[in-house]
C-alpha cells in the first residue's frame, strides 16, 4: 500500500524520523556513556551495557492501542527499512536515519504451529518460531542488521571510511557478521575467529563464501571470545559478538513479532529459547518488557532457558533458590550437538541476572525458568520435530526437549502455548543427523539413536536385474522395459504397494 491509501490518523506515524537520545548503561555501577563511539564494556568498572533511550516518555504519549494500530498497518507498508526488524523502530534504535538502516530480508519469521500428532505426545498446544528462514539461516540476523546499520549511520556520521568488524562464533555468529559486512565492504571488512574442528562444513562455508578472513584457534569458543575482547581493548575493530549492546536491540525484534503475531495477547504464552552466551534471553526479556510497558501487552508471558547439560552455566545459577546464596561460577563445556550453545561463561551473564529480576518484578510473579537437557534429548526432540513437518535445527531440538522438560517440572500448565525458538535452519547442523542416523556419534556424546527415528537409504538392486542405465549409457529396447519392470517391482515390494485393478 501506499502512504495515501492509509487512514489519516495513521500516516504521520509510519516513516518515523530520528529524534530523541540513547545512551549506553552499565549494568553495575550504573554509569552512562554517549554513544558516539562503540563501547562493549564500562570504561569505569568493566561491566556489560545495555542501551536505552533516554526520552523514551514519548512512546508512553501513544496509547498501546494506537501503537499495535500503528505497527499492525506499517506491516503492510512497502518501504524496505521499515520490512526487517525496524517495523519496530521507536523501540529498537530510533537514532538512525532510515536510509541507514541494512535490510536484507531478516525478521518477521514464521511461526508454524504443531499438527495433531506432536500436541497429542507433548499434551500442549505449542509453536515453533523458525529462525532459520533468516537471511544467513540463523536468528543472528535479527541483531546483526541493528549493530551494522548503527556502524554504517556511524561511519557516515565520523566520517570512516576504513575498518574492520569482528567477532567469535561457533558458526552462526560468523555467518551473520561476515554476510552483512561483505553489504558494507565500500568502507567495512571482516574477520572471524572459530575454535577448530567446532564448526560444521556448512557453517564454515558461509563466511568462506561472504569473503571474511576467517581464522581458526585450538579451544573452545570462549578461549576465541577471550582473544577477540582483548582485540577490542587494544586495536581499532568493531566487535560484532553480543557483547555489543546493538546486537541485543536488534535480537529483541524476536519478542515483538511474536506478540504481533499473536495480536498482542501473551499471557497464556511459554517462549523457550536456548542459551548459549545469553543475548537472545536477555533480549527477549528486554523486548517483552518495552511493549508491556508501552501498553502494547497487558501481561508478560513466560520465559523457559533451556540448556544442554553438557553447557549449563545458567542452569546451575538457578538451582540455587535463594538469590542471596546464588554466585555464578562458568562451567568447562563438552561437545554438544547444540554448538550455538555451547558456551560455558556467557558473556550477557551479568544482564540475564539484572533482567530477570526486572521481569519478575514487572510480572508480580516467577515468570523466567530454566531447565536442563540431555544431549540424547536434544537429538531426539530435533528429529521427531522434523518427522512431524519442521525444519527445526539442534538448538530447536534443545527448545522441544526443554518443552517436556518444563511441563514435568510444572512451569508451564497444559492450557498454555509454547513457542519454541528454532534459531537456525536445519541444513546448518545436517552432519549431526547423519551421525544419528548412522550411529557414528563419539561416546563424549552420550547419544544412541533410537531405532524407529533412525533414517538411511535403501539401495535398489533387484535380484533379477543384470542391466543397469550408467550415464552416456541408456538402456533401450527390452532391456529397458526388463528393467523399468523389474525396478517397479522391487520398489513396491519395499513400500508394500498394491496393484491396480484394471
Amino acid at each position: 500500500m501506499k502512504i495515501d491509501q492509509f487512514p489519516a490518523d495513521i500516516r504521520p506515524y509510519l516513516l518515523p524520523e530520528p529524534r530523541g537520545e540513547m545512551i549506553y548503561r552499565c549494568i553495575d555501577c550504573k554509569k552512562e556513556f554517549d554513544i558516539d563511539r562503540l563501547l562493549y564494556t564500562c570504561p569505569d568498572c568493566g561491566s556489560v551495557l545495555l542501551l536505552y533511550s533516554k526520552n523514551m516518555e514519548y512512546t508512553s504519549h501513544i496509547s498501546g492501542k494506537k501503537w499495535r494500530k500503528i505497527f499492525d498497518y506499517r506491516r503492510m507498508l512497502n518501504h524496505r527499512a521499515l520490512k526487517g526488524i525496524f517495523r519496530y523502530y521507536e523501540f529498537i534504535a530510533p537514532v538512525i536515519p532510515l536510509d541507514q538502516i541494512i535490510y536484507l530480508g531478516e525478521g518477521h519469521t514464521p511461526l508454524v504451529e504443531a499438527n495433531a500428532r506432536l500436541k497429542e505426545k507433548i499434551g500442549l498446544n505449542f509453536y515453533f518460531k523458525n529462525d532459520g528462514l533468516n537471511p544467513s539461516a540463523s536468528f543472528k540476523d535479527r541483531g546483526m542488521a541493528c549493530a551494522l546499520s548503527y556502524i554504517n549511520h556511524l561511519a557516515k556520521k565520523e566520517n570512516i571510511g576504513d575498518l574492520l568488524a569482528i567477532c567469535a562464533s561457533t558458526g552462526d555468529t560468523s555467518a551473520s557478521a561476515a554476510l552483512y559486512a561483505s553489504y558494507l565492504e565500500n568502507f567495512l571488512k571482516s574477520a572471524v575467529l572459530l575454535p577448530e574442528g567446532k564448526v560444521t562444513p556448512q557453517q564454515l562455508s558461509q563466511p568462506l563464501g561472504s569473503g571474511a578472513r576467517v581464522l581458526e584457534m585450538p579451544g573452545g569458543f570462549d578461549d576465541c571470545m577471550k582473544v577477540v575482547e582483548s582485540l577490542a581493548e587494544n586495536y581499532h575493530v568493531a566487535l560484532l559478538n553480543s557483547k555489543n549492546s546493538w546486537r541485543i536491540l536488534g535480537q529483541e525484534s524476536f519478542s515483538f513479532e511474536i506478540a504481533q503475531d499473536f495480536d498482542y495477547e501473551v499471557g497464556d504464552k511459554v517462549i523457550l529459547v536456548p542459551i548459549g552466551n545469553a543475548g537472545n534471553i536477555t533480549a527477549l526479556m528486554s523486548g517483552f518488557l518495552k511493549f508491556f510497558r508501552a501498553g502494547l501487552i497487558n501481561q508478560l508471558p513466560k520465559i523457559v532457558g533451556v540448556q544442554s547439560e553438557h553447557a549449563d552455566p545458567v542452569y546451575k545459577y538457578y538451582l540455587e533458590e535463594n538469590p542471596e546464596k546464588r554466585g555464578f561460577v562458568p562451567v568447562t563445556v563438552r561437545s554438544s550437538v547444540a554448538q550455538a550453545a555451547m558456551i560455558g561463561n556467557p558473556v550477557s551473564m551479568p544482564r540475564v541476572i539484572e533482567l530477570v529480576k526486572e521481569y519478575n518484578r514487572a510480572a508480580e510473579n516467577n515468570k523466567i525458568f530454566v531447565v536442563q537437557v540431555s544431549e540424547q534429548e536434544i537429538m531426539d526432540a530435533m528429529i521427531i520435530a522434523n518427522r512431524n513437518g519442521h525444519i527445526a535445527c539442534t538448538q530447536g531440538g534443545e527448545s522441544f526437549a526443554g518443552l517436556q522438560k518444563a511441563l514435568d517440572a510444572g512451569y508451564i500448565r497444559p492450557d498454555e502455548v509454547g513457542v519454541l525458538d528454532s534459531t537456525a535452519h536445519i541444513l546448518k547442523f545436517a552432519v549431526f543427523q547423519d551421525m544419528y542416523f548412522n550411529d557414528s556419534f563419539d561416546p563424549e556424546f552420550n547419544i544412541k539413536p533410537k531405532s524407529e527415528l533412525k533414517n538411511t537409504p535403501i539401495q535398489l538392486r533387484p535380484e533379477n536385474l543384470t542391466k543397469y542405465p550408467a550415464a552416456g549409457n541408456p538402456l533401450s529396447g527390452e532391456d529397458l522395459q526388463n528393467f523399468l519392470r523389474e525396478m517397479a517391482a522391487e520398489i513396491a515390494k519395499i513400500l508394500g504397494l498394491k496393484k491396480k485393478w484394471h
